[in-house]
């Protein structure tokens, strides 16, 4: 039971990083233009003539 204490803190933290790198993610436009990189795999960039 003495493990619980070192657990809880550790997964709370664990779980707050979490959060934290999530809030990043949407502040920095990580999930802004999700449909136009579904398309953008169907499209050949690299165009040989």
């Amino acid at each position: 039971m003495e493990v619980l204490i070192y657990l809880v803190p550790m997964a709370l933290l664990l779980g707050l990083s979490g959060l934290a790198a999530f809030m990043w993610s949407l502040k920095s436009g990580q999930y802004d233009d999700v449909q136009g990189a579904a398309v953008r795999v169907l499209f050949d960039d690299d165009m040989r003539k």
